[in-house]
């Protein structure tokens, strides 16, 4: 007994450390969600330039997401995590300085390659060997939920500080923003060291074996794409992220098309934000408890069906109704995208090409980012009224019940 609450405290204290270090890496690369305007004027750029460096950024992740994989099979998840953060930090001090716009597009690429290539699959194939097959869906979605509790925390105490500083000067945004990033950077750099310190990765050192660093990319690559339970892990990914990117137009249908203030909008997006603590940690439980394949193909169709409503509430709604409604969303979105990542644990990969089989899976699972703009902005620009919205929530919609057959089918007993 005692042995057993020994190896779930180290499982339980372990996996913490890896929410934070997820929780922390990614807001500086983000931080024009919270604070576009001012990183215009601190920068002196323009919001186009401000795109490019994010579209640099898409771009160098889905370039490194099958390489993140075969690194993650073969070198240590603890070092490759420890430089990640390390690294992001460097960067970030760089940023720090306000430098031009070129120099911008280095360190948005840079960021890139620490936080998709080194970082990405290997955190990811960290968690699903840290926990037990029973396990597996509380403890993705406690890294999903975590993480975002983590960086909810964080974006709170730094836009306090920017508040603060700025309430002693008006005029000092630039100061304002570089104490931002200051704190991201110190968060980093302390992270950084309790991850190579405190993570123990010793049994994964003993998988990464002489069999594992001699074997042949192409022959694992032909292994992970032939097997029937990594096409179907990438449909539940890709349909369930779908719904999850369709909210980030909630913000402007919700102002353009229900008479609803900038203010009010604001506040359902931020209440909505808070769901994803809890909708992902409680999926994840109730998906071991139950089964985690079963509970995605749930949530998937409810999740489908409520984006569904979105296209047929009337405009002359109550905005309690939307509130609500938007907070649904928001729970079984979140709540998707706490256990999608443990259906991997069904798929029974090989922990020697796990890491290659996570990076195709993100290939495939995260290519909305690239698609999903280009499909909702001529719909939006061509249909106006809502309509371009409704017609666009209905496309996604139906991609999410095929992603909760493909979730079906994986829970179904293998013959």
């Amino acid at each position: 007994m005692f042995s057993y609450r020994s190896a779930n405290f180290r499982s339980y204290s372990h996996l913490a450390l890896i929410v934070v270090a997820a929780g922390a890496i990614y807001p500086l690369l983000y931080l024009r969600q919270n604070f576009e305007l001012s990183i215009l004027e601190a920068f002196s750029i323009t919001q186009t330039q401000l795109r490019y460096c994010s579209s640099m950024l898409g771009i160098i992740f889905m370039v490194t997401y099958i390489p993140s994989g075969w690194l993650a099979d073969r070198f240590s998840s603890r070092k490759l995590l420890s430089f990640s953060l390390l690294a992001t930090a460097l960067l970030g001090l760089w940023f720090s300085t306000m430098p031009s716009y070129s120099s911008l597009l280095v360190i948005y690429g840079a960021w890139g390659v620490a936080t998709g290539l080194t970082f990405w699959s290997a955190h990811i194939k960290l968690v699903a060997m840290l926990a037990d097959k029973d396990q597996q869906g509380r403890f993705f979605g406690i890294l999903d939920g975590g993480r975002g509790l983590v960086e909810a925390l964080l974006a709170t105490f730094a836009i306090a500080l920017f508040a603060y500083i700025l309430s002693q000067d008006a005029g000092a945004t630039k100061m304002a923003l570089q104490q931002v990033i200051y704190l991201y950077v110190a968060v980093l750099l302390v992270v950084s060291p309790l991850v190579y310190w405190l993570l123990d990765d010793r049994e994964e050192d003993t998988d990464i074996s002489e069999e594992s660093t001699k074997s042949v990319f192409i022959d694992d690559l032909k292994d992970v794409l032939s097997r029937r339970e990594i096409w179907l892990c990438a449909i539940c990914i890709v349909c369930g992220y779908q719904l999850f990117y369709a909210t980030y137009s909630f913000s402007a249908y919700l102002q353009q098309n229900f008479s609803l203030t900038a203010v009010m909008v604001g506040y359902i997006t931020v209440a909505k934000l808070w769901m994803r603590p809890i909708g992902g940690i409680a999926a994840g439980f109730i998906g071991d408890w139950l089964n985690p394949e079963k509970v995605l193909s749930i949530l998937l169709v409810l999740a489908s069906l409520s984006l569904a409503m979105m296209a047929f509430v009337p405009a002359s709604s109550a905005a309690l109704l939307m509130i609500v409604l938007v907070l649904l969303i928001g729970l079984l979105t979140y709540g998707v995208r706490g256990l999608y990542w443990a259906t991997l644990g069904g798929c029974n990969v090989p922990n020697k090409i796990k890491g290659l089989a996570i990076g195709i899976i993100s290939v495939i699972g995260y290519f909305p980012e690239v698609y999903l703009p280009l499909l909702s902005a001529p719909l939006i620009e061509n249909y106006p009224g809502g309509l371009g919205y409704k017609i666009y929530y209905l496309i996604v919609a139906t991609c999410g019940l095929l992603g909760a057959y493909a979730a079906y089918l994986l829970a179904r007993p293998k013959a």
